[in-house]
């Protein structure tokens, strides 16, 4: 990425957080999904991805609530895999998730666990992320490497 480039995209993120601080200071909830290329609070990824939609907000972790339906089909197949027990693609699928962003609600050590979302055309594992609570039940997707989070409904 050129150095203008990424300037381009410091400036479109620190917008996002600017209208997102302000759309939450007005109290009141409403069905829009998150902004383009942000999975929530935090940071825009320059709109490789189709923006995820859903409606509201997660009542316990205050973050936007996405339908799984609307993510990426590699996010979904991730889904299939956790739900299915595996086998994982990724050597790093299934470790612990430590919360030191502290954007997911408060658990114990150990309960969140961490699965890549394979992004076309990385040659690494990319940011994009499903974060399981320890039954599964519970998803939360980042496609920002941990920057945001939104709640995933299924």
């Amino acid at each position: 990425m050129t150095g203008r480039l990424r300037a381009v995209a410091a400036v479109g993120a620190l917008l996002v957080l600017v209208l997102l601080a302000l759309w939450g200071s007005t109290g009141t909830q409403t069905a829009e999904p998150p902004a383009a290329g942000t999975a929530g609070r935090g940071t825009a990824t320059g709109g490789a991805t189709p923006a995820p939609t859903g409606g509201g907000t997660d009542r316990e972790s205050g973050l936007p609530l996405v339908a799984l339906a609307s993510l990426p089909r590699e996010a979904q197949q991730t889904v299939r895999l956790i739900d299915a027990g595996g086998p994982f693609p990724y050597d790093r699928d299934g470790v612990t998730f430590g919360n030191r962003e502290a954007l997911l609600p408060s658990r114990p050590r150990g309960y969140y666990r961490e699965y890549t979302v394979p992004t076309p055309g990385e040659d690494d594992r990319g940011a994009r992320r499903i974060v399981a609570g320890d039954d599964g039940r519970q998803l939360f997707w980042t496609d920002d490497h941990y920057a945001s989070f939104a709640r995933v409904q299924r």
